[in-house]
């Protein structure tokens, strides 16, 4: 290794400890972190991500960037890709004062305490004035970069690199109203019975046995736990190090055993990561993209297929045998994919989730355009779910506070979810043309074959390629919704006999 790689790595492997160590206050705030603890963890988040921010983006790293560029053209090399993703990251964060991060990082520790309180509350009221601060910190940000075609590029960009708002909007305009007609559809066939679903659960049965399908997946718990918290996640500490949340929802208790698939997905993709990228700027998923890919495969083109309730509904059974009495396994299948415009974005059908999406990109980009007002945002999220889904929310709680991420100041992120839907669909061609009885494995609960096709294919290459260029290299195309179409046209028309 030359001096120079070397140095870089050990400079930058500082940086990735201290935000891991951020990582951890973040887990433990959701967690485990007692309210009137907020304040206090402000401050240490602030002050790691103060010195985070100087380290990555020191004269010195610039300077070892600069040779590196000349000492490793090749971006095909893990050296040269090491070069080209950390000159990225450098030249995007050296833009940002540390005395921002520092600030970001208060103001959204806050945020997140305030939220808590107001969903509990459902009143928007209390998380309004911390959102403003939230928006104008999120304005504050894209103007420390030159103008883009659209100031929301900014914001998309840290969590899609490459690509533009125009590109999504473009995908989503395609999009929207194919899945539309599809669930106009659906809506007027027979409907399914799920009354079955919603019956009173015995909480820790149903978190054991999420628990029992992910260590079916290979979900390796040696490197891994689950944990409680107000919203699921997913995060790393490192590759032998990668957590995940649940919740248990009384009124919808088996969304359980589906959140455990979705935040193990994305678990297995870090598990999954190069462990010599380990450190550097190359380690963990590309893309939130294609990170929602392995998640939303894991928990609806696996978990809600019928392949794999063959296998798991007799157990099923056998642990709530009061609860499923009587119920056949297709009638289960049907009504674990019953479509009805619904509330709850996370507890959204395939068909209609994406609706959920376009919904908050919408209002994302009216609030960084400043044509939508913080204040208005109740009234104007319950009007958009009328229009989009024909449903209102009741209340705050179950509308415009559902979603963790804009108290976090994750602005930009909600269009990955949908465009991580369409991945998910593009590899799973790709892994029933390879995996030619993938089927049968599903059917007979073995899982091997795919997380092996996954490893291979996606996870080990980490952030080596972009992620366009990834979806490319395995799939044959750039993100694409025709799989997904096919995909849901396919799936839903044999449910409700279209």
């Amino acid at each position: 290794m030359s001096k120079n790689l070397k140095r870089l790595k050990t400079l930058l492997g500082e940086v990735a400890d201290l935000r891991h160590i951020q990582s951890v206050l973040e887990w433990d705030q959701n967690v485990n972190m007692p309210p009137g603890g907020s304040e206090a963890r402000g401050q240490q988040m602030a002050t790691l991500g103060r010195i985070a921010h100087q380290k990555a983006t020191s004269r010195q790293v610039g300077k070892l960037l600069e040779a590196l560029k000349t000492e490793f053209p090749d971006p095909e090399t893990d050296e040269g890709a090491l070069v080209r993703v950390a000159a990225r990251d450098y030249e995007k964060a050296a833009r940002v004062p540390s005395s921002f991060v520092a600030k970001q990082a208060i103001v959204t520790t806050r945020a997140f305490e305030a939220w808590v309180e107001a969903k509990g509350k459902s009143d928007f009221s209390i998380f309004r004035p911390h959102l403003e601060k939230v928006v104008d910190l999120a304005q504050k940000y894209i103007s420390f970069f030159p103008p883009a075609d659209h100031p929301y590029d900014t914001l998309l960009d840290d969590y899609e690199p490459g690509m533009k708002t125009a590109e999504v909007q473009e995908i989503f305009n395609a999009l929207r109203p194919r899945q539309v007609e599809l669930i106009k559809a659906i809506i007027s066939a027979k409907q399914v019975r799920d009354d079955f679903l919603y019956k009173k659960y015995n909480e820790q049965k149903v978190w054991e046995f999420g628990e029992a399908i992910i260590t079916r997946f290979g979900y390796d718990w040696n490197c891994g736990r689950q944990d409680k918290a107000p919203h699921p996640f997913q995060t790393t500490f490192s590759v032998n190090d990668t957590r995940i949340t649940n919740r248990f929802e009384e009124n919808n208790p088996l969304a359980t055993l589906f959140s455990a698939m979705h935040e193990a997905g994305h678990a297995m993709y870090e598990q999954g990561s190069n462990p010599a990228y380990e450190r550097t700027p190359l380690a963990g998923g590309v893309s939130l993209a294609v990170h929602e890919s392995q998640s939303r495969l894991w928990e609806n083109l696996v978990g809600r297929s019928l392949p794999f309730w063959e296998y798991f509904f007799p157990k099923l059974k056998k642990a709530f045998p009061s609860k499923l009495e009587g119920v056949k396994l297709k009638q289960f299948y049907k009504a674990i994919n019953k479509v009805q415009p619904s509330l709850i974005r996370v507890n959204a059908d395939e068909a209609t989730y994406n609706l959920h999406v376009m919904l908050r990109l919408e209002l994302e980009i009216g609030m960084i355009e400043g044509k939508i007002a913080v204040k208005d945002l109740p009234e104007i999220w319950n009007a958009k779910m009328e229009e989009y889904l024909g449903v209102v929310p009741p209340n705050d709680a179950q509308g415009v506070l559902q979603d963790v991420h804009w108290s976090s100041g994750l602005m930009g992120y909600f269009s990955t979810y949908a465009l991580g839907n369409l991945v998910s669909a593009q590899l799973w061609q790709k892994i029933n043309e390879d995996i030619g009885d993938l089927e049968d494995r599903i059917r007979n609960g073995s899982f091997e074959a795919l997380l092996a096709w996954l490893r291979e294919k996606v996870h080990i290459h980490s952030r080596k390629y972009d992620p366009q260029e990834l979806v490319q290299r395995v799939t044959g195309s750039k993100i694409n919704a025709d799989p997904y179409i096919r995909y849901l046209t396919e799936k839903y028309s044999a449910i409700y006999e279209l």
